[in-house]
């Protein structure tokens, strides 16, 4: 065979060779991002609906570590044989000036064809391209297997010099925290509503929340004294915007149960009609209609009380400490409004439920109102890891409980106190600082 013959077949054979590779790169390229990229929440509603590849992806990305691995090594292997053949091709025909020819060369076949190209159109259509790609890769990293065991190896052995260490078995972000990232991205780009946002990151954050952020103080409970009159019992019940109070004996931390309006009413009623006179009313034993207490202690996450409720059939509860002491209450509501939202009933005024600014853009607050609905209703960021409610934060801040009228700047918002009683402050004129303002 003519030798010119022999170089030529053998350079058609490189080039297809090279051709191979290229095409192989790319696949590992797409793949990656795609697997990478693709929502496993999408892949497991594909798999749902039946679809394999969806779980052969779901399969494959179990094991991200080995996944990464795997790849990533025949990514190396097919670009590095590619490059030298290139060099070998290029220097047979061009001599030495081939070797910076075939680098120039292939770096711009590498970087369109193998990575840009593939990688953009992995990334446009993550779920669906991991779907096809989840089996094959599987075979790839099976069989790469014990390569990429031992160089797991020799990357934790390195990096445990240094004092670092690798679990493959975690997740830098939790599901929760994905699901917030995403919705914040969602709410700033405008496809997704404040309202729902709100929504859906109060149902999350049910867990990570005690009783105690939420509940009543027992300061602003309205109760029942068990021994004062029948009559006054019911004047009382009846003045009451609540369906269900507590009832006390002696002192308000012996709470001895709970009322509730109905079960009183039909009492009364059922008295007065069998003794058929009023008097019958003077005579009645509240106790006899009370409800045994419930309590809870206040460290339990709200996700549990809200269950608890269900499951008891019940909607309120006493809150209390490590010692017994009464330190509230709790209610379903309470809890149903930190995820929908203030819930109004007809006890309730617009001015009681929406905050609106002065001339000065002074909002008029409540001390006891939570921290979490303020930053709710208006959309601010004050933190409440120090302090449940606005004065408690004002109070911390400041390590003192302020005079009526004193002002105070932290967080990027001004706090003026409006009114104290005793050792209280129950109202407060809070508004964002202006950037120059917060600055000085």
């Amino acid at each position: 065979m003519d030798a010119s013959a022999t170089f030529d077949a053998a350079a058609w054979l490189t080039i297809g060779a090279i051709f191979v590779l290229l095409l192989l790169s790319g696949f590992f390229s797409g793949s990656e991002t795609a697997l990478t990229a693709a929502s496993r929440a999408k892949l497991r509603s594909r798999a749902d609906k039946g679809d394999p590849g969806a779980q052969a992806a779901l399969n494959v990305t179990a094991d991200s570590e080995r996944l990464i691995g795997g790849i990533l090594l025949g990514n190396n292997v097919v670009n590095i044989l590619s490059a030298s053949l290139a060099t070998a091709l290029f220097t047979r025909l061009f001599g030495a000036s081939g070797v910076a020819m075939a680098t120039l060369v292939m770096t711009l076949l590498v970087l369109i064809f193998a990575e840009v190209m593939p990688k953009t159109y992995a990334i446009s259509a993550p779920e669906r391209v991991a779907s096809l790609v989840a089996r094959p890769i599987r075979i790839v990293t099976v069989i790469l297997s014990p390569v990429v065991t031992v160089v797991r190896l020799i990357v934790r052995g390195i990096l445990s010099v240094f004092g670092l260490k690798t679990d493959p078995d975690s997740h830098m972000f939790s599901v929760e925290e994905e699901i917030q990232g995403a919705l914040s991205i969602g709410h700033a780009s405008g496809a997704v509503q404040k309202e729902d946002r709100d929504r859906l990151l109060g149902a999350l954050d049910l867990g990570n929340r005690m009783v105690e952020e939420i509940m009543r103080h027992r300061s602003e409970i309205q109760m029942i004294d068990a021994d004062l009159p029948a009559e006054k019992i019911l004047e009382t019940v009846l003045a009451s915007p609540h369906t269900r109070l507590p009832v006390y004996r002696g002192e308000r931390e012996n709470v001895v149960g709970v009322i509730h309006a109905k079960d009183l009413l039909r009492a009364m009623n059922r008295a007065v009609r069998d003794a058929g006179d009023a008097a019958a009313a003077r005579r009645f034993d509240v106790m006899a209609v009370v409800m045994p207490p419930y309590f809870v202690p206040e460290t339990s996450a709200l996700d549990e009380q809200m269950r608890e409720f269900l499951k008891r059939r019940t909607h309120f509860a006493l809150v209390v400490d490590e010692y017994g002491s009464l330190r509230g209450l709790i209610t379903l509501e309470d809890i149903l409004e930190e995820i929908v939202g203030e819930i109004a009933d007809e006890h309730d005024t617009e001015e009681d439920q929406t905050l609106r600014p002065n001339a000065q853009g002074d909002y008029l607050v409540e001390g006891g109102m939570t921290i979490r609905d303020l930053n709710r209703q208006l959309d601010w960021t004050l933190p409440d890891e120090e302090a449940n409610t606005v004065a408690g934060l004002v109070i911390h801040m400041a390590q003192s409980i302020p005079d009526q009228g004193q002002v105070f700047s932290f967080h990027g918002y001004r706090f003026e106190v409006v009114t104290r009683r005793e050792n209280r402050i129950t109202r407060l004129r809070v508004r964002p600082l202006a950037p120059r303002d917060a600055a000085g």
